[in-house]
């Protein structure tokens, strides 16, 4: 960076904020991330990070810590819902794609991500409610009535971006009648059945579920699922929201043995609406810009969710050390411009949830993706709306 010490507030701290927190302080930015939780909680949610995100977590420093806390796949496996027959595998051995692919538990991962970044500069307890832009600076107020200025600041606060909404007005969800349920629970009781080494997709001709185990000694399991649910039940994008383990296995009928012993198994679930937004005209607004779910939130089909967010944290982080800090505006816009058209094709395909659902399609394009050392797209100015 140039010779000016230049500070961002970062507002969330969650995977997109604190690996944002990360990549910014290995290039010399002051960084200050506020977090409206009182506290980090342990959420019950399974997570996979592939080769593409591993990528930027090895060079932030946190590769060996998740490699200890996480379960390694041999694969990506495809089955359909009742004969069990393999649609599609891919073997994803570190070699193929320059790192592993890992699943684990969410919280995990954040532990790991904050155990790179100072305490002191973490925030908790402060819901923001107004930014103002003025002179070079950014004001950020909060609930709390305290206020913090800072020469930029990212959006990193998820699909209910406060800060989205601030600079660009509110944004209504799209709910086309989707809702998901997910556990965590200890593999014992399952009584001594094998889910197998892969991570395995089974699906049904309007429905699936996703198995995977999230450590190391396979002593836990996480399975998400997809299933069709009248527009009519819309619930906040809410981690907490409690299932009906009943209707849970009723959704289920008809699958596989080995879906419904877990299915049986599982003491109790949580249950969120799946919702989706627009595309965003553009992720930043003069010294203010957006970084993971609150610019491309995105159906949780390909896994691709907090990578993406990872990713744009290293590029972000690039495209302001290109600049020195003399130009924050132009770095951002050069990394919308860069960031955009991927996260915009994953978006779409995520939508349609057609991945490796069978056939031979590339994947390279996705895993093998480096953000450190893929050339930076050139920046395209923003054409403000009139």
């Amino acid at each position: 960076m140039g010779a000016k010490k230049i500070s961002i507030a970062i507002v969330g701290a969650g995977i997109g904020g604190m690996a944002a927190a990360s990549t910014l302080r290995q290039i010399g930015i002051d960084v200050r991330v506020y977090e409206q939780a009182p506290r980090f909680a342990r959420i019950g949610a399974g997570i996979q990070m592939m080769p593409n995100s591993m990528k930027v977590l090895r060079r932030i420093g946190v590769e060996e810590k998740v490699l200890a806390a996480s379960f390694k796949p041999y694969s990506h496996l495809n089955r359909k819902w009742d004969t069990g027959e393999v649609m599609r595998e891919l073997p994803m051995p570190e070699a193929l794609f320059g790192a592993p692919y890992l699943c684990m538990h969410r919280a995990d991962l954040h532990n790991a991500l904050a155990a790179v970044v100072p305490e002191d500069i973490i925030h908790l307890d402060k819901k923001l409610v107004g930014l103002e832009q003025s002179s070079g600076q950014v004001t950020l107020t909060f609930a709390d009535g305290t206020r913090a200025q800072a020469d930029a600041v990212i959006g990193a606060d998820g699909v209910h971006s406060v800060v989205r909404d601030i600079i660009f007005g509110p944004d209504a969800p799209i709910h086309k009648g989707r809702i998901a349920y997910r556990a965590i629970f200890p593999s014992a009781l399952l009584n001594g059945m094998e889910i197998g080494l892969s991570r395995t997709k089974w699906w049904g001709p309007d429905r699936h579920i996703v198995i995977y185990y999230t450590n190391a000694a396979r002593s836990e399991l996480y399975f998400v699922t997809s299933v069709p649910e009248p527009a009519e039940w819309v619930t906040r994008e809410s981690w907490s929201a409690k299932g009906d383990v009943k209707e849970l296995r009723k959704a289920y009928e008809g699958f596989h043995a080995d879906v419904r012993a877990v299915l049986e198994a599982c003491p109790d679930c949580h249950k969120w609406a799946i919702l989706e937004r627009e595309p965003l005209p553009r992720w930043s607004d003069g010294r203010v810009v957006l970084l993971g779910d609150a610019c491309h939130s995105m159906t949780p089909y390909m896994a691709q969710g907090g990578a993406t967010a990872i990713e744009d944290a290293a590029i972000l982080a690039r495209c302001l050390e290109e600049t020195g800090g003399e130009d924050l505006e132009g770095a951002f816009r050069r990394y919308e411009a860069h960031r955009k058209p991927r996260t915009s094709r994953i978006q779409a395909i995520s939508s349609a949830n057609t991945w490796m659902k069978g056939g031979d399609e590339d994947t390279s394009w996705l895993y093998g993706y480096d953000a450190w050392n893929v050339p930076l797209a050139p920046t395209e100015p923003h054409v403000k709306a009139i």
